[in-house]
């Protein structure tokens, strides 16, 4: 439960990326020992770039940051897996969060992976595990220190639903101070006491005490109040626009009132408020399917056989599954059982296991974004997959996604992991594939857009073929056949 002793303080911080176009502007806020805090904001308004900030990754262009004390620990668990990561070994990985050799590492290893409800050999290769169990140890990794400060970002992503509500226990009864980035509701609301909100427009933090709804109705009646305030200020200015107005054309001493009434409008124009803005959400769109030639039989790709991994062994399982145009295939099974690789697999092309037919064009989600490249700018990545040359056609569609000139101009890898999320859909309807393959779609993703995300991948008239571990986004969707890897 929080206290009144303040262990994290912005004051007055302006962050900008480049000189003139800033993250954040004179941000103030404080954070109190023992605080659950949400951290929330649009794709891209600059959330991650908090995190980089109180951890001295970033320092501020103006104000400051200060913990309390000052020496106070602090522990990230990031996004996605650092590259440099992937071949350590698990144990090797754990001696990266000390900065000295670690007194009895394995058993304090072994003490955090019950919390983490993770259970893997210590000595097995980082890049070797899934999605989910990269998640549990990105997560175990930041609570092995035992900081005074916990920074959570994206922590349900690629976690199956008991992994989530294992760690939803977890936060409920941490004592020490937490804050969360993630745009799972459901999530949130088990557990934050207090949110901040990073308003994309101001560049300002907002705080507010309650979780992720009784914010969204805060918000709501905020606005309703502020619009309410400026329609009456508006009739105000117009009624004594239209009096000064009269008095003005009578003349003589009337002109001395009608001077007042134009003071009374301006003084009434300064009564507007600037009525606080509601995140974007992207535009709805349709992923177009890829027109086959009129002899082609409809076959997309045929399952013959799965590698399943059980007990941390690889063992092959005979399947026959025929997936068609227009068949939507839902693989489901818990973390680390073989899913995203399985997707990877067919992803990188026909196999004698898995034969897709000629011709097709195989658009891929993948979880990590490892499919893009980091060092190429975000046009180019739109521009290589587009069917046709059609420069104000792939603006158009990228704006759709909040693409602007700006991030399109940036390189991939400075791109924040929301923004490479919607990059990758707006690939996928440039590229009109014929067979879908989504592995993990509403990671990083903004909850706003969620609904339109559904109902696109609902209409899609390709084969499709996806994992997700959100019930309420897969309901959403038309599923016609699953495939549960835990029961072959």
């Amino acid at each position: 439960m929080a206290n009144d002793h303040v262990v994290l303080r912005f004051s007055d911080v302006t962050y900008e990326y480049e000189p003139g176009k800033p993250l954040l502007e004179e941000a103030s806020f404080s954070v109190r020992q023992g605080s659950r805090i949400t951290l929330m904001g649009q794709n891209g308004a600059g959330k991650s770039t908090i995190f980089k900030l109180i951890t001295n990754e970033l320092e501020p262009t103006e104000g400051q940051v200060f913990t309390s004390p000052s020496d106070a620990t602090v522990a990230i668990s990031r996004q996605v897996m650092p590259k440099d990561a992937q071949s350590l070994t698990i144990r090797e990985y754990f001696e990266t969060a000390f900065p000295n050799v670690e007194y009895k590492l394995d058993k304090k290893i072994q003490d955090v992976f019950d919390i983490v409800h993770l259970s893997l050999p210590i000595d097995k290769v980082v890049g070797t595990l899934s999605g989910g169990q990269q998640a549990r140890l990105l997560l175990a990794h930041a609570l092995i220190q035992e900081p005074d400060l916990l920074l959570l970002d994206e922590p349900t992503n690629n976690l199956d639903q008991y992994g989530i509500d294992h760690l939803t226990g977890f936060l409920m009864t941490y004592e020490k101070t937490c804050i969360v980035i993630s745009h799972d509701a459901e999530f949130l609301n088990a557990f934050s006491d207090g949110v901040l909100y990073l308003d994309v427009h101001t560049k300002k933090v907002e705080q507010y005490t309650g979780n992720y709804n009784d914010v969204v109705e805060d918000i709501k009646a905020r606005m309703e109040r502020e619009n309410l305030q400026n329609a009456r200020m508006q009739r105000q200015i117009e009624e004594k626009r239209a009096q000064a107005e009269v008095f003005a054309h009578k003349g003589g001493k009337l002109r001395g009132v009608a001077k007042r009434m134009r003071q009374a409008a301006e003084e009434a124009e300064e009564g507007i408020v600037e009525v606080r803005k509601e995140d974007r959400t992207i535009r709805p769109f349709t992923i177009p399917a890829q027109q086959f030639d009129i002899h082609f039989d409809g076959k997309i790709i045929h399952l013959k056989t799965v590698t399943v991994i059980r007990d941390h062994k690889a063992k092959e399982r005979p399947l026959d599954v025929i997936v068609r145009k227009n068949n939507h295939v839902m693989l489901t099974g818990p973390n680390g059982i073989g899913k995203s690789t399985l997707l990877h697999k067919l992803a990188m092309g026909s196999t004698e296991q898995a034969p897709i037919a000629p011709e097709t064009r195989v658009g891929y989600y993948q979880q990590d974004f490892g499919n893009l490249d980091g060092e190429q700018v975000a046009y180019d990545a739109l521009k290589e997959v587009m069917t046709e040359n059609d420069e104000a056609k792939l603006r158009t569609i990228a704006a759709g996604f909040l693409l602007d000139r700006t991030a399109l101009a940036n390189r991939i890898e400075s791109l924040s992991e929301g923004q490479k999320g919607l990059l990758s859909f707006c690939r996928l309807v440039l590229m009109k594939p014929g067979l879908l393959i989504l592995d993990e779609p509403t990671n990083h993703i903004n909850f706003r857009h969620l609904p339109i995300l559904a109902k696109a991948l609902d209409e899609y008239a390709g084969a499709m073929i996806m994992v997700s571990h959100i019930p309420d986004f897969v309901k959403q969707v038309r599923i016609d056949t699953v495939i549960d890897l835990n029961e072959l």
